[in-house]
């Protein structure tokens, strides 16, 4: 399909769904997916990579990957986004936070080292569980 309608850019967020490693033994839905990503594989392998189809993959879980999936010649380009340090937890606290009705002074620091190890996604889920907590108790 890809194909036929170049240029075109697939885009498969959350890939260790069907990427992860194989394993020789397991269910049914296991080898259902051991066969989707040999499809995959065989599909990637397909693509000229001069060509105008372009392959793009998300995974928060990198190290689950199936090594086929990352072997050289099947992707280009590996970009890692590290979790943000501390301060970059605070900035993006606060910018989720710019929407929202405050009371008094928030110590953004304090709810960071609470945090650890978050994300930039879970981060803004803090702000709008807080959001939540504070509709309930006005109702």
């Amino acid at each position: 399909y890809a194909k036929e309608h170049e240029p075109c850019i697939i885009f498969m967020d959350e890939i260790d769904a069907i990427g992860g490693r194989r394993f020789s033994e397991g269910s049914s839905a296991d080898r259902e997916i051991q066969r989707t990503l040999m499809e995959l594989l065989n599909q990637m392998d397909g693509f000229d990579h001069l060509g105008q189809t372009k392959l793009i993959m998300a995974t928060n879980r990198p190290d689950t990957l199936d090594p086929a999936l990352m072997r050289p010649g099947r992707l280009d380009c590996k970009i890692e986004a590290p979790l943000p340090n501390e301060q970059g937890q605070v900035e993006i606290l606060k910018i989720h936070a710019l929407g929202t009705t405050k009371q008094g002074e928030i110590d953004f620091e304090a709810v960071v080292k609470l945090s650890d190890g978050f994300n930039g996604a879970d981060t803004r889920n803090i702000v709008r569980a807080g959001m939540f907590v504070i509709r309930e108790e006005r109702n």
